[in-house]
This record gives C-alpha cells, sequence and structure tokens, in this order.
C-alpha cells in the first residue's frame, strides 16, 4: 500500500514558511519521498501500517494549511503513470522489496 500525502500550507509570513519547513521535514524524518514541492510518498506494508503513518502525519500538521492523505494499493500505484519530459509515461517506482532501516 503506497501512502500519498498532498498538502497546501500558507508561507505568506516568516512564521508560516517556518512551519511549512518544519511539517516537511516531519514527513522526511517519518520515511517519505518527495516527489513534488508539496507531495509526498512512502510504501506501507499493510493497511494498519498505512493507517499508523497517516496518524503520525497529522500529529505533525500545522495549525494553519491543508493536508489530504491518499491510499494507494500496490496494484493501483503501478497502473498510474509518470511523465517527465518525455512523450512516452515511465513506469512508476516498484515497491520496495525489503525493508530499508536508516
Amino acid at each position: 500500500m503506497w501512502v500519498w500525502i498532498l498538502f497546501d500550507l500558507p508561507v505568506g509570513t516568516k512564521a508560516e514558511r517556518k512551519r511549512a519547513t518544519r511539517f516537511r521535514n516531519d514527513l522526511l524524518d517519518l520515511g517519505f519521498e518527495m516527489v513534488q514541492f508539496s507531495v509526498y510518498l512512502r510504501h506501507a506494508w499493510s493497511r494498519e501500517k498505512a493507517e499508523s503513518f497517516a496518524r503520525q502525519v497529522g500529529d505533525c500538521v500545522p495549525e494553519a494549511g491543508h493536508v489530504q492523505v491518499l491510499f494507494f494499493t500496490d496494484k493501483q500505484y503501478v497502473q498510474s503513470q509518470v511523465f517527465r519530459g518525455q512523450a512516452r509515461p515511465a513506469r512508476p517506482d516498484e515497491k520496495p522489496r525489503q525493508l530499508a532501516l536508516f
């Protein structure tokens, strides 16, 4: 299962930018990978683990802003198409074959 985090946080003031940067760093600390500036992704071994990741993200959300968590099965994720400046779609990254410890 894949967990996607999409967010829109205010960055109009220095304090808001600091909170947004902290949130992005929290996502990285939780093992998420940046796909786009406000889109992060992580693989989860099970639905329960995916929901655990979502709760952890929820604990990090700043007061202002909007954060959405999406869940995709491996089968759904493999069917997605990725375009990176080329005519043909690239295959999305496959799920990790083993647990990576940092």
